[in-house]
């Protein structure tokens, strides 16, 4: 697929002003040496040859039922509590007992407050406790309070954190501020793995998607994830397809592999098989494991297993 990679180059004109220039030009250097493509038109030009020519031999039974052991099961309710979690995860615990020839779910999405109520109730051995951390979905708080909510969640059992970078601070050209923070939370995931949220649906551009994406990568991130579900557009194959391109380049670049994680709004299993193809023809066989390729959703679930059972499904 290298062909794909051949429209970089393209300076990110994100048309914010050069105040910070002086500190900065590390940063910008960064995104402009990225050959992962920053030009929309290019994008879903890309988008379309893959899907057009891929997506329909990816749509079978040994697909659905790997992209059923990548979803992240997620609940990230207001109205989540104690009970309500412990017997989110007890359909987790059931599942294993009910289908032992499915693969389980790759990990149980909360809020950082729920992190020990489902260590304490998951007994399936190959499943991670997630959780948001850092003012999610916002990310509109102190830094102090995003690198406690993150360390006191570790502490509580947390396998897996979840952010979403700074938004305003991106959007103001700030990108030393963007990748110190990602870079301090980082730290206090300790042994935790950091999955950081762009909100492509609040950055919009491709140009914008490539430069939070480089960022991010090279403030420690160990996957980048699309979106949080809440407040901005979802998940989009051409968001996917830069993060995927950009992901790429850093591998080829440190030998460091970095997951992707599709979110908001995936819930058909044409949907879960699409982000599947793009991801495989940019990155390859090798990211096509729940280590490094995972579908944050909460009715997705269902649907891969109706389309697995042949019958309409409701387990989750």
């Amino acid at each position: 697929m290298e062909h794909q990679h051949q429209h970089g180059g393209h300076d990110c004109h994100c048309g914010h002003d050069n105040s910070h220039e002086h500190h900065t030009d590390k940063y910008r250097e960064m995104v402009a040496a990225s050959s992962a493509p920053a030009d929309d038109n290019t994008v879903l030009k890309a988008v379309e040859k893959i899907i057009a020519g891929h997506k329909t031999e990816n749509d079978n039974a040994d697909v659905w039922r790997f992209l059923l052991s990548t979803i992240d099961l997620t609940t990230l309710n207001a109205t989540d509590s104690s009970r309500s979690v412990t017997r989110f995860v007890e359909r987790v615990n059931d599942f294993e007992d009910e289908h032992p020839d499915l693969p389980s779910v790759a990990a149980v999405c909360v809020y950082p407050n729920f992190a020990q109520v489902v260590r304490s109730t998951l007994d399936v051995s190959d499943v991670n406790v997630a959780c948001v951390a850092g003012g999610f979905p916002s990310s509109q708080t102190f830094l102090e309070v995003k690198v406690a909510e993150t360390a006191l969640a570790v502490a509580d059992g947390a396998d897996e954190i979840d952010i979403v970078m700074n938004l305003g601070d991106f959007l103001d050209g700030d990108w030393e501020s963007v990748t110190d923070e990602i870079a301090e939370i980082k730290h206090s995931c300790h042994q935790a793995h950091l999955k950081v949220i762009l909100e492509t649906g609040a950055l919009q551009s491709a140009a914008n998607i490539r430069a939070a994406s480089v960022l991010s990568l090279y403030a420690g991130a160990d996957f980048l994830k699309t979106s949080t579900g809440k407040g901005y557009a979802g998940a989009s194959l051409e968001a996917a397809y830069v993060m995927a391109c950009c992901i790429k380049d850093y591998y080829e670049a440190t030998g460091k592999k970095v997951g992707f994680k599709a979110a908001g709004g995936i819930t058909t299993t044409a949907d879960a098989v699409a982000y599947y193809t793009v991801i495989k023809e940019v990155l390859g066989e090798d990211w096509l494991t729940p280590d490094l390729f995972r579908i944050g959703a909460s009715r997705l679930a269902n649907n891969l297993l109706s389309s697995i059972l042949g019958e309409e499904t409701k387990f989750f």
